[in-house]
């Protein structure tokens, strides 16, 4: 408090007091006897920090003064308060009154050059923004919402559509979310319409794929009548399409319209697709002017291949002959846009072209250009089809007008394939000869063409039975062309009805070579196999096969029948329950399954299986005999009277089923409709001997007057057969000795023996009609049906029975651009025949007929 001087209140202030006082500190005079000072000099005393005074206007309590050898030390005022060059903090402070803040002459003791200030270590961390105010949360809001319309999007791309749906509408509840909190922040001017635009078609795009035809219209409803948003009017054509979905046309067309009014001339392609499917509306509702009105306008403005093709069906509907010529000529004149295919040719000059060749040859965009190509063609050749046999008075005149129209465009390549297509449609007609003539046009054609048309009169040729003439245009047009399989599968053909199975056998190994997918070859080498007994050998060609055509019911029974060859019923049975799920009313695999049931001694499953063959196809005698045969055995004879009458309608001419019918009677204690039936029979058949027996006794044991009668009719009866026995007896000898005297040279007896033979034959066909004592054992029905001879099995077989393989018959092989047709054998399955290699084409079109040949119809 000494330095402290308190101003009296008497004395008067002095203005000029207090100049002369000075702060001993700054006594330089001193220096000499401040003991501080020296030690600071003698040591590094004042490298030290400098500490702040405790007691101001001391020189013990203030920190070193700086000197040239060490630091500053502060100075303090009289009040305490240090000067403007004390040392803050360590650093130094310049005295602004010498020079310049910021600068100094000379470095300080103990520090180095660090311009940058690396010295201080790393930046601390940057403060983290916080997500508390109100614009980070709607980021953060509209974030979600994007990421959530980004995953619905994904989620239909794959196929996940209830995923999607979900998706789309949690974007739709955050987006009213983010809305609100706009407008509680008083920022509802800021409001992101392309978020909302995109949330809302997103959502309605979602329920128009999961079917929710009314939640979509509302959704687009949101959006069209929203003034806010740009172009939002496009999306009524989203809305037609609903409705077009619906099959609601008239709504359809009126937001097609709608569309259609509030899109201007400079987006024309909108515009045409558009029209385009105005018209297709109008087509699906029959009014056929208004939609070629439609077309009409896009075939002049822009024309398309599947605009042109919708103009002729219109013009087909209503009959206009003229407008149809002019609308296939405007087709076939619609530039595709296509690159030529001479580019895609690798040049033998240049490598660094070649490489680009081939980098372009199998890219998405020449992908496209041969679809394009592709369907361009297809749509040609449904229309000429189509319109041919309308734009003249015959379809041969029809055929050749657009021949002529399609070699002077560019589809010059097409204009063969139409010509087989006139043959088809001959073969259709049933028209052979006509078929077989256009088809011999093509001799002198290209190879390529003329293997075509080679493989499909072989093809006829072998339907017809010539094999000979088959033979020759299978080597015509191998000879034209060495890889077709076709050709080479009808050259087997021939050799396997020739029975030469082991060439036929190397043709269709040579078939599947050139095309391992000709599934047609691989059955009938299995066949082939077969008939060498290489069952095995068959067996993995089957199986190979069966891998291939999942569901063919052929090539399972063929599996069934080898193992039942081989031995294997419990394969065999299964194989046949694959079946029966592909074609559970066959009856014939039926009646099969309940054959490999009885042989297992299985008789309750065999009774049920035959009997649902029975249900599919009444006239089997096979099935008939054997459920008749089964209620006699279980002792159930009603009811094995019906399956006998049955088979009495089918093959009245065999007595055998009518004494069933009355044994059955007998059996069962009704005598008296026994005796009727007997009576009937021996009506019909007046020297069956098993009737006549059968009535003697029926009449002895009713104690009938007519006994006697049938008593005498069959001694008459069985004495004509013991002569009828004799003779056929001395028929014989007589026969043999002839033999005898033809070798020895006299050649007589063997004119002297004809009568005789003529009248054996007689009553030979006498007996066997006579002598029928009880039932036939039953037929095995598991043989394979070439090795039948019963020309009767033949015409009872059904036509059901027979598209099956119990035949072996295999169908055609099929090939795009040649022929196709059916196969009827007059004379039943007398054999197995090999699968045809005629072609047909492929493509499908709404006036295409049902592809023929698959399978083998009866007489």
């Amino acid at each position: 408090m000494e330095n402290v001087h308190l101003a009296l209140e008497e004395e008067e202030e002095d203005l000029y007091s207090g100049y002369n006082d000075y702060n001993p500190t700054f006594d330089s005079e001193e220096l000499e006897n401040d003991a501080g000072f020296q030690q600071a000099v003698r040591t590094s005393h004042g490298r030290r920090p400098p500490m702040t005074a405790k007691f101001p206007g001391t020189a013990i309590g203030a920190r070193p003064l700086a000197t040239s050898f060490g630091s500053r030390i502060p100075l303090t005022s009289s009040l305490g308060r240090p000067v403007t060059g004390a040392v803050q903090d360590g650093a130094a402070r310049p005295m602004t009154a010498v020079r310049a803040a910021g600068y100094t002459s000379s470095l300080t003791r103990g520090s180095t050059f660090d311009p940058l200030g690396q010295s201080r270590g790393p930046a601390p961390p940057l403060e983290a923004k916080s997500e508390d105010t109100p614009e980070e949360k709607i980021k953060i809001l509209e974030k979600k919402v994007n990421d959530l319309v980004e995953e619905s999007c994904m989620a239909q791309s794959i196929g996940a559509l209830q995923l999607a749906l979900e998706k789309a509408k949690e974007a739709g509840r955050k987006e009213r979310a983010l809305v609100r909190q706009r407008e509680q922040t008083g920022n509802a001017e800021h409001i992101n319409l392309d978020l909302t635009y995109s949330v809302l078609l997103n959502l309605a795009n979602q329920y128009e794929n999961n079917e929710m035809y009314p939640e979509a219209l509302n959704s687009y409803q949101v959006i069209v009548k929203n003034k806010m948003f740009n172009n939002a009017g496009r999306l009524k054509v989203n809305m037609a399409n609903i409705y077009f979905k619906q099959k609601n046309y008239p709504k359809a067309i009126k937001f097609y319209r709608m569309a259609l009014d509030q899109i201007s001339n400079a987006h024309k392609e909108m515009r045409i697709k558009i029209m385009q499917n105005i018209g297709v509306v109008f087509v699906r509702m029959g009014q056929y002017s208004d939609a070629i009105t439609s077309f009409e306008h896009i075939m002049s403005e822009s024309p398309n291949i599947k605009t042109g093709f919708n103009l002729i069906l219109c013009y087909y509907a209503i009959g206009d002959r003229e407008r149809m010529k002019k609308a296939f000529q405007k087709l076939i004149s619609v530039p595709l846009g296509i690159d030529d295919e001479d580019k895609y040719i690798p040049s033998n000059d240049d490598t660094s072209s070649n490489m680009v060749t081939e980098a372009i040859k199998n890219d998405k965009l020449h992908q496209m250009e041969r679809d394009l190509k592709v369907l361009a063609e297809k749509y040609i050749m449904t229309s000429a089809k189509l319109i041919a046999p309308a734009i003249e008075t015959s379809f041969a005149t029809g055929f050749d007008w657009c021949v002529d129209m399609v070699k002077s465009s560019q589809y010059v390549e097409l204009a063969n394939d139409l010509e087989i297509n006139k043959a088809i449609t001959y073969l259709r007609q049933k028209d052979f000869n006509q078929a077989v003539e256009t088809l011999k046009t093509f001799e002198k054609k290209d190879s390529r063409v003329k293997s075509a048309a080679a493989t499909n009169l072989s093809f006829l040729h072998f339907l017809e039975k010539e094999y000979e003439q088959a033979d020759r245009y299978a080597d015509l047009a191998m000879n034209a062309d060495r890889y077709n399989p076709a050709a080479l599968i009808n050259k087997g053909n021939t050799l396997f009805v020739k029975q030469d199975y082991e060439k036929a056998a190397e043709f269709y190994k040579e078939a599947l070579r050139n095309d391992s997918s000709c599934t047609e070859a691989l059955y009938n080498l299995g066949l082939s196999y077969k008939k060498l007994n290489r069952l095995e050998e068959a067996l993995d060609c089957f199986l190979k096969l069966h891998a291939i055509l999942r569901n063919s019911a052929q090539v399972m029974y063929q599996l069934a029948h080898l193992y039942e060859l081989l031995e294997d019923s419990q394969q065999a049975i299964e194989w046949l329950m694959q079946v029966i799920s592909v074609t559970p009313t066959d009856p014939q695999a039926l009646a099969k399954l309940g054959e490999l049931h009885d042989g297992e001694g299985d008789k309750s499953q065999a009774f049920q299986y035959y009997y649902e063959s029975f249900r599919y196809f009444p006239s089997n005698i096979d099935v008939i005999e054997w459920l008749g045969a089964y209620y006699i055995e279980t002792q159930f004879c009603e009811k094995a009277i019906q399956y006998f009458e049955r088979a009495t309608l089918i093959q009245p001419t065999q007595v055998k089923w009518q004494l069933m019918v009355a044994s059955c009677y007998r059996r069962s204690g009704n005598y008296q409709k026994a005796l009727e039936t007997y009576k009937d029979i021996h009506y019909k058949f007046p020297e069956n001997v098993e009737c006549l027996r059968f009535l003697v006794r029926l009449c002895t044991d009713m104690g009938l007057n007519e006994v006697q009668e049938y008593a005498t009719k069959l001694k008459k009866v069985e004495k004509m057969k013991e002569m009828r026995e004799q003779r056929v007896k001395s028929g014989r000898e007589g026969s043999a000795r002839g033999r005898r005297e033809g070798r020895e040279g006299s050649g007589g007896s063997a004119g002297l023996t004809s009568p005789k033979k003529a009248s054996v034959k007689e009553d030979v066909k006498a007996v066997s009609q006579s002598e029928s004592k009880q039932l036939s054992p039953l037929l095995d029905s598991g043989k394979d049906s070439s090795h039948s001879s019963n020309s009767t099995k033949g015409e009872r077989l059904s036509t059901r029975m027979r598209s099956l393989p119990a035949s072996n018959e295999p169908y055609e092989a099929n090939s795009p651009k040649e022929l196709d047709a059916s196969y009827v054998d007059p004379l039943g399955p007398q054999m197995e025949r090999p699968k045809t290699g005629a072609k047909k084409r492929v493509e499908d079109d709404d006036f295409a007929d049902e592809e023929l040949g698959d399978d083998l119809l009866p007489e």
